[in-house]
């Protein structure tokens, strides 16, 4: 039998005892599945073990990473990616890359590797044999080797299979104008006539919209009425392009649609208005925050997209140089005291801080938060809605936080004197707290919290540290140039040195990877303003933030410019990038 001789290599290799090997049989006679799901699930062998078992059994090599350069997706539309998903297995194609092949087999393997595979069919069970028939006659393979891998290696080159499948940002563009003209061509077909039929073609057009700007890795589409035209575009790194004109007659029909999906009061359009709902494209899980306000020429609709399936950056990703990250670990395992955020809308502040709450949680710390929106559930975390329709404001959800014996909170943002006051007594009362505020620099944040209405001692005996940050796009890889800036230039930045002496400075040229802007992604540059014992005494004097920020600089501050700086020696970003996002 199959399971007597994975028995007898498992006893011989890592020394399986029989009765365990029989009591693993019992379970799975009990409950159901493969012998081998039981002796893994039980932590009896590793995954590793079981695979290279599976490979001494059917003769398959093992090779536990798989080259992702190996990695094509001209199948993609031929199969399913759930048919993939669910048996665990993926085609690669190595034409040749053998040294890579060899590199990445399981040294203890005996047999010789082919020569030059042309397909390889990587798996997870060997016993799923009428899937893998299968999808070698879908794909027409002739020369075809199958190996063993693990789940992990194999979803890891599906999902990348089927991202490079996707279309670039500009073909995604140029596909959203084509798909999006034939879709507008058939509500012009119907349009003047008044029967349900014409409504199906505007949901094709929005739903072609949100799925291509998810694919397009867009933050937010706006939807534009203009006097006899209106635009819809979207922001992808934090720019807005252009991705849409269609005829001005179809406003209000796509308006409505977008209205409908966010469960808003179509009717009502004299009022700005506020929804949310749930898309799911592909693996993705897409939370759509929908806004409307009444302008002269129509309704102006912004939909924010928050992708849920992508995971939380944690502190060490967001961008920090290795000094200021050590800082900032230090910050935030305070006892007690405020830290706040600060920045203008979109420059990543509750990312950033969902980092840190990441980053501190255990499962001895009560840590609660109070958001508006809540962007991300996270596990572990008592996270609260702000809901003004019920009168559940912050103040007033901060005041009932305080009685439920938390050790760290989380005030989405600090908005009024009451909000601040509560944040302040419970930061002198032990707890840790943090939260944002709008302001450009960290020195600012003092200022600002004075003008709130918060005492100046009350700030020196709570607050122990502010950061300002910003979002710089980051250089594509792949077309990134080097190259010798002038001498105006970086004396902008505020670089003395001469151009030459400098090292490698890169500029943004563009390629299709990145939609033809140079950049792929973002970062963030950072200030943190530490509060130490001279910055108190001074804020018990004066709350000017232009003597407050000198104080911090005298303490050796690192301002945002300085860190951006930093970023574009690093060849990370541009001069022009550091310059539009800061201010000296």
């Amino acid at each position: 039998m199959i399971s007597e001789q994975l028995f007898h290599i498992l006893n011989a290799k890592y020394g399986l005892s029989e009765e365990t090997f029989e009591e693993s049989r019992r379970i799975k006679r009990e409950k159901g599945g493969s012998i081998a799901d039981v002796l893994v699930g039980r932590n009896i062998i590793t995954e590793s073990e079981l695979l290279n078992a599976f490979s001494i059994q059917y003769d398959m090599p093992f090779w536990p990473d798989l080259p992702l350069e190996a990695v094509e997706s001209n199948f993609t539309r031929n199969v399913p990616i759930q048919f993939l998903k669910k048996y665990i297995m993926v085609p690669l194609e190595i034409n040749g890359k053998t040294s890579q092949v060899e590199h990445t087999a399981q040294p203890d393997h005996r047999r010789a590797e082919p020569t030059k595979p042309k397909h390889v069919i990587a798996i997870h069970d060997p016993t799923c044999f009428q899937p893998l028939d299968d999808l070698i006659r879908i794909l027409g393979l002739d020369e075809v080797q199958v190996i063993l891998s693990t789940k992990s290696a194999i979803l890891s080159a599906i999902n990348i299979s089927y991202d490079l499948g996707r279309d670039s940002a500009e073909q995604l563009v140029q596909d959203l104008e084509e798909n999006g003209s034939a879709i507008i061509d058939e509500i012009e077909d119907t349009a003047d006539l008044l029967d349900d039929t014409s409504d199906a073609p505007i949901i094709k057009l929005v739903n072609h919209i949100i799925s291509q700007s998810a694919k397009a890795r867009a933050s937010d589409i706006h939807i534009e009425p203009y006097q006899d035209s209106f635009k819809v575009r979207y922001r992808v790194d934090g720019i807005l392009y252009d991705l849409l004109t269609p005829p001005k007659r179809i406003q209000s029909s796509l308006t409505s649609r977008v209205k409908v999906m966010a469960k808003l009061n179509i009717a009502e359009k004299r009022l700005p208005q506020d929804g949310r709902f749930d898309v799911k494209i592909g693996a993705q899980d897409v939370d759509v925050r929908v806004s409307t306000i009444p302008t002269s020429f129509g309704e102006r609709v912004v939909m924010r997209l928050l992708n849920k399936t992508s995971s939380l950056l944690t502190l060490s990703e967001l961008g920090l140089e290795p000094e200021r990250l050590k800082l900032a670990e230090q910050l935030v395992s305070t006892p007690h005291g405020i830290i706040l955020v600060t920045g203008p809308t979109g420059s990543g502040k509750t990312t950033t801080l969902y980092a840190i709450l990441t980053s501190i949680q255990k499962p001895d710390i009560n840590i609660i938060t109070i958001e508006d929106p809540v962007e991300y559930q996270i596990k572990g975390i008592n996270q609260i809605q702000v809901n003004p329709k019920i009168e559940l404001t912050f103040a007033k959800g901060l005041r009932s936080i305080v009685r439920q014996d938390p050790d760290v909170i989380l005030v989405g943002e600090i908005r009024d004197k009451e909000t601040a006051e509560i944040a302040v007594q419970s930061a002198l009362t032990g707890h840790l707290v943090f939260s944002t505020l709008h302001t450009n620099d960290s020195a600012s944040a003092i200022t600002r919290l004075v003008d709130i209405g918060v005492e100046p001692f009350l700030i020196s005996s709570s607050v122990i540290a502010v950061a300002a940050q910003r979002l710089v796009r980051v250089l594509c890889n792949q077309c990134k140039q080097p190259y010798i800036p002038d001498r105006l230039a970086l004396e902008t930045l505020g670089i003395k040195a001469e151009p030459s002496k400098i090292g490698k400075i890169y500029k943004a040229k563009g390629c299709e990877s990145c939609f033809q802007t140079g950049y792929k992604g973002r970062i963030g540059i950072f200030e943190i303003m530490v509060l130490d014992d001279s910055i108190k005494s001074l804020i018990l004097k004066t709350f000017d933030s232009n003597r407050i920020k000198k104080e911090a600089l005298n303490q050796k501050m690192v301002t945002l410019r300085r860190d951006g700086i930093h970023k574009v020696l690093d060849g990370k970003t541009t001069i022009e990038e550091v310059l539009r996002v800061t201010q000296l």
